[in-house]
């Protein structure tokens, strides 16, 4: 069960600062991950960056619609096989997602607001798994 109110509370602290977490995140994925330089090989990395942050805006403004939500992150599992993800990769974009989180939410990232956000990117990968027809696995987050 996904812990809905501390994950739109803990949203707001990064949602006003969505070019800057943006820029961090890939700061933080391309730095601790260069193996995935290539899958932005021909991307827009300012285009990247706002459909990022819009995904991830629209799955905490859709937690209490799992029918939407699910069906949206089917399609994103879907298109993301034609860019090349592969299911390895989505444990290390979750880790760079949760370090870039926990630097921008500073002291206000407590293990309960992480532990949500575990908790929620597990749910999500699964739903985009089945989008991408792969097996699906506990998403296992390498040790931050």
């Amino acid at each position: 069960m996904l812990d809905i109110k501390t994950l739109e509370t803990s949203f707001q602290l990064v949602q006003a600062v969505d070019r800057d977490f943006a820029g961090a995140f890939y700061t933080n994925l391309l730095g601790d991950y260069p193996e995935l330089q290539p899958l932005f090989a021909n991307t827009r990395m300012d285009e990247q960056g706002n459909h990022l942050f819009d995904s991830l805006k629209f799955v905490v403004a859709n937690l209490r619609k799992s029918e939407l939500l699910e069906k949206t992150l089917r399609g994103l599992g879907t298109r993301h096989v034609k860019y090349g993800v592969l299911p390895q990769h989505y444990p290390l974009v979750g880790s760079s997602l949760l370090k870039t989180m926990a630097n921008f939410a500073g002291d206000a990232w407590t293990p309960a607001v992480e532990q949500a956000w575990v908790d929620a990117y597990t749910a999500i990968v699964g739903i985009m798994l089945v989008g991408a027809d792969y097996p699906v696995e506990i998403v296992q987050l390498p040790a931050s």
